[in-house]
């Protein structure tokens, strides 16, 4: 029979005071956090990109409720380096900003952190504190227990940055401030002070782009809409022109999926006038504009569209064909209305108003072209 061997009591005693005399020590997965410093995490997406913060967050009163506020910075969190005996940072360990183990930031693409290129990953998110500035530093270690194994040589980056006042934060806490469809602001936020930084995201677009072309290959492509949305995405973004073109083209040919409708046969005339190939363009509108399945509110939008682009006599050209096709159906005399307006004819467009007014739907339309009519007899 095998022998269980059993740890002498005072062996075991000795390995774990041992354990707890260590910064590092591991702790029981179930047990409170060390010194109550809760873990917790903030999760931004910058478009498409994925940004998150992982920390343990002490607060201003201490574990034995002593009040700290005033002695924060300088004295519990020293300005620059410190130096600590045990490990290997010696006399320049930063603070790891935060408590317990390391603060990460991951990204699921290239950043930009203070115009400097990072790539995607995990990293261990440290500071140097100053009274007028600070340095943000991301070490490529990103699994280690506070600033004790910290090296300069693991550095991905290190940013400046300006420290300023804050309303009052008990918990430290990593909050964004600003959000932007290509950035994102970040801050440390405890006691009275926040240090912000922007993460940016240079190529946006392009991620998206790529996105796009993946979804365009799975069961989505099958769907001609999807092949529309994918040719608008490029053209509003203006990027890749010969690109939008070619997946308009299939939102209209493609073999059992692409459709000629007026709204995929609009974007396809958009691709074409994007690529200087007006004429052809105009053809495409022309068509799109008879089709059986054509509506006058397709027509009706398509020429709100080229008002907003300051395309007046084009638009206006285009309410009269409405007009030719779908004589008195809504929304017809609405966009002559809109369209002699513009052009400066004034009478023209109160009598296409007042028609309007007599077929509205609703009463937001009625109101609004009461609103119109009464502009147009004031001649504003």
């Amino acid at each position: 029979m095998r022998q269980r061997h059993r740890v002498r009591p005072a062996l075991a005693l000795s390995c774990l005071v041992l354990a707890a005399a260590s910064p590092a020590a591991a702790q029981l997965t179930s047990g409170p956090p060390s010194g109550d410093n809760q873990k917790a995490a903030v999760v931004q997406w910058i478009g498409p990109v994925e940004v998150s913060i992982s920390y343990s967050s002490p607060d201003v009163h201490a574990p034995d409720g002593a009040d700290r506020r005033g002695k924060i910075w300088g004295e519990l969190v020293p300005w620059g380096y410190a130096t600590d005996s045990f490990g290997t940072c010696g006399n320049r360990c930063p603070w790891r900003a935060g408590a317990n183990e390391n603060t990460v930031l991951r990204v699921s693409h290239e950043v930009e952190i203070g115009g400097r290129r990072l790539a995607a990953g995990s990293y261990g998110l440290f500071m140097l504190p100053g009274q007028q500035e600070w340095t943000l530093i991301l070490s490529r270690d990103s699994t280690s227990w506070g600033h004790y194994t910290y090296t300069e040589a693991e550095d991905a980056l290190r940013v400046t940055l300006k420290p300023e006042k804050s309303p009052y934060h008990e918990w430290l806490t990593y909050e964004f401030t600003d959000r932007r469809p290509d950035r994102a602001t970040v801050a440390l936020m405890w006691e009275d002070l926040a240090v912000p930084f922007t993460i940016v995201v240079p190529d946006v677009n392009e991620i998206y782009a790529a996105r796009i072309r993946q979804e365009l290959r799975n069961f989505n492509g099958f769907d001609a809409d999807t092949w529309r949305q994918a040719a608008e995405f490029f053209l509003d973004a203006k990027i890749h022109p010969e690109e939008a073109l070619a997946i308009a083209q299939g939102a209209v040919s493609n073999p059992f999926t692409g459709e000629k409708t007026f709204q995929n046969m609009q974007v396809l005339a958009r691709a074409q006038a994007a690529n200087g190939r007006t004429n052809e363009a105009a053809a495409t509108m022309d068509e799109a504009m008879g089709l059986r399945t054509t509506t006058p509110t397709d027509i009706h939008q398509y020429g709100r569209r080229l008002q907003a682009e300051g395309k007046n006599a084009e638009a206006l050209r285009v309410f009269e064909a409405n007009a030719t096709r779908f004589p008195n159906e809504w929304p017809v005399n609405v966009g002559l209305a809109r369209g002699y307006a513009a052009a400066g004819r004034n009478a023209e467009a109160l009598a296409a108003a007042r028609a309007a007014l007599a077929q509205a739907p609703d009463d937001l339309n009625r109101e609004n072209l009461r609103r119109m009519i009464a502009d147009l007899e004031q001649k504003r």
